[in-house]
């Protein structure tokens, strides 16, 4: 359990620069996942953390004439940041400059995405490689934009080049606010385990926020890694999908010391059937191959699920999508 000092510590609101955040855990940003429809979903569970939107290419935003919808951002979703990328410091605060005009309350840098279509063009975690690039992003936007700029980040880019420490006094020396670290290389992608040691040793060096990232899954987990690395505070990454419950969980616990009874099956599937029709009504067609995925992670764990995942995986619209959610329901409900 939380010792007295970190738990009086996470009892009061996390500042982040002049924006004062009433949780001390927040909604990672993951591609293709954290839209407006799976972040309100989250919202409703979790009201007072921030959110993320998916990561927002910079250098694309330079001739539309209309923001992209990872950009789209609920008027009465509040705190929530727009994540952005690239490597380039002019673009990033123009990009910047726009995603305040959207209503964002921070804007968050990132220096962590390990995919390869975004390192080879100097973003992500490549940034780790090229630090003064990164300060003069850092810079730059700071500049350019009245928010909080904060970054998000791993530990390094393999096991001989672990730079975070150096790295992470760098980007606060040039303006960020907080930092977020995920406790593996850019090497590791997802595998192995995150390196939360890591972490401690950046809190250790800074004087602003830092935040814990990297297998967080349960409430359990939550606690181990903030006993463990000091931190402010924990994303959740991975442990929200197919489960949106997982922010509220931990932040409750944090709140009141008391866990929140685990969401049934079919309270779950229920959710799923919830979010596949927000994404039908949010983005047609597109919005039905995205809840594919989605249900596939949120069919697991009980009788049924595996062949709910391959029927789902064929489905062409809303409505044969909300038919085989139904029908895994009467069969759970027909088997107790």
């Amino acid at each position: 359990m939380l010792s007295p000092e970190l738990k009086s510590k996470l009892s009061t609101p996390l500042k982040i620069g002049s924006v004062e955040v009433n949780s001390r855990v927040l909604q990672s940003p993951l591609s293709g996942v954290t839209d407006m429809v799976f972040r309100r979903l989250v919202r409703r569970y979790a009201p007072d953390s921030m959110m993320y939107t998916e990561m927002v290419h910079a250098s694309g935003l330079a001739h539309v004439k209309e923001l992209p919808k990872v950009m789209d951002v609920d008027v009465n979703e509040r705190p929530i940041s727009i994540q952005l990328f690239d490597c380039r410091p002019d673009f990033l605060a123009q990009a910047a400059q726009k995603a305040v005009q959207e209503g964002a309350d921070t804007i968050d840098i990132n220096m962590g995405c390990p995919v390869n279509k975004v390192t080879r063009k100097g973003g992500g975690s490549s940034l780790l490689r090229q630090p003064e690039v990164a300060e003069a992003i850092v810079k730059e936007v700071v500049s350019a934009v009245d928010i909080p700029v904060t970054v998000k980040t791993r530990i390094g880019w393999d096991d001989g080049e672990i730079t975070i420490i150096e790295f992470a006094k760098r980007m606060q020396d040039v303006g960020a606010q907080m930092m977020t670290i995920h406790g593996r290389t850019r090497a590791q992608g997802y595998n192995g385990n995150a390196r939360w040691e890591w972490i401690a040793r950046v809190k250790e060096v800074l004087d602003i926020p830092v935040i814990a990232n990297g297998d967080i899954f349960s409430v359990e987990s939550a606690i181990k890694c903030l006993e463990e690395t000091g931190a402010d505070g924990v994303m959740c990454s991975r442990g929200t999908l197919g489960y949106p419950f997982l922010v509220g969980e931990i932040d409750y616990f944090l709140k009141t010391g008391e866990k929140l009874p685990a969401p049934t099956v079919i309270q779950r599937l229920e959710c799923a059937k919830e979010h596949l029709k927000a994404l039908w009504e949010y983005k047609g067609n597109r919005g039905i191959y995205q809840a594919r995925k989605h249900m596939a992670w949120y069919a697991k764990g009980f009788e049924g699920a595996a062949e709910l995942r391959q029927k789902f995986n064929q489905v062409e619209n809303v409505e044969d999508g909300e038919k085989l959610i139904n029908q895994a329901i009467d069969n759970l409900i027909g088997n107790w």
